[in-house]
């Protein structure tokens, strides 16, 4: 089977990589154009992209994909990226966190495959790691199904489940995801070569919605449940990184244990010490912060912080 691969970040890289070793011929690769990045904002080609090119694999990076965009530039870049989908002889595109919207005349070419990193419907969306963390979920996985227009609406044509350890993170989990989907991916294509592959529509209960994770929402308010918070804490690292505030000094944490107890005001440091380590009251409950990160410093376990940022008496707000 020829495949046309589209995908940016790492996630996707690791779903090309498992393509282009199980034997796969891919023609071209999609991803989003090169972006800034790094202390000195240089451009940077996403994860796909340098994946791609380390194997000779062509290459574009359209704008959009969108003919009737209202922006020239990207109408044209749009246009010529469907002509050159027209002239690539492919059998099926597998798309994953590609980042850009599959219109109805891309869909039309060839059937589409879309790595999704959620139980389907639970988390349609942008950031459905992020938020089966943050809320609690007690397990996730990969669905692989094909594409529409509506996002993540397609019919599903495989399902593997993943529990969510207590000790997972965004990283930890997608690590654990990418690898799954890599492999899932191969699995549906081999099936689908054999006319194998069944499509079962998604169920119209239970339905939720990943929002994109803003910056905003990393800052946290301790008059919440100390368990909502370290959810919170697990599930924005490593991006964009949970944060509070001590004596107007904005203190990243990156990780902390949920404690009972803790009746003082929300935000008040109850000990930070060597023998009790960081204690902050929540709302209900404490948390025992683990590793923390003050601006231009490393991320340090709480026993090293606290010496060089004394924190007793002080709160977080």
């Amino acid at each position: 089977m020829k495949v046309i691969f589209a995908g940016t970040p790492e996630f996707a890289a690791v779903a090309l990589q498992s393509l282009h070793e199980a034997g796969f011929e891919i023609p071209l690769v999609l991803t989003q154009p090169d972006r800034p990045a790094g202390r000195g904002m240089q451009l940077q080609p996403s994860a796909v992209k340098q994946y791609a090119v380390s194997k000779g694999i062509e290459v574009l990076q359209p704008l959009s994909l969108r003919m009737d965009s209202k922006d020239p530039q990207r109408a044209e870049e749009a246009k010529a990226a469907h002509a050159r989908l027209l002239a690539t002889p492919y059998d099926v595109m597998v798309v994953a966190a590609y980042g850009l919207i599959l219109p109805r005349s891309t869909l039309d070419i060839k059937p589409c495959l879309n790595i999704h990193g959620s139980l389907l419907p639970r988390w349609r969306g942008a950031a459905p790691i992020h938020r089966a963390i943050e809320a609690g979920d007690t397990e996730t996985g990969i669905t692989i199904m094909e594409m529409e227009e509506g996002l993540d609406t397609g019919p599903m044509l495989l399902i593997e489940r993943v529990a969510i350890e207590n000790s997972d993170t965004t990283g930890s989990l997608h690590d654990k995801l990418a690898a799954l989907g890599g492999k899932m991916i191969v699995d549906a294509l081999n099936k689908m070569k054999a006319g194998q592959l069944q499509a079962t529509v998604q169920p119209e209960e239970g339905v939720n919605y990943a929002s994109k994770i803003s910056k905003e929402e990393a800052a946290l308010d301790f008059s919440q449940p100390a368990v909502e918070i370290s959810r919170k804490i697990r599930a924005f690292n490593p991006f964009p990184g949970a944060h509070g505030t001590v004596n107007g000094v904005n203190i990243k944490l990156w990780g902390a244990e949920v404690l009972d107890g803790g009746n003082a005001q929300a935000g008040k440091v109850l000990s930070a010490d060597a023998q009790h380590g960081i204690v902050v009251a929540c709302g209900t409950g404490s948390l025992r912060l683990t590793q923390l990160q003050k601006p231009g410093g490393k991320r340090l376990p709480a026993a090293e912080f606290i010496k060089g940022f004394p924190l007793e008496g002080l709160s977080f707000s």
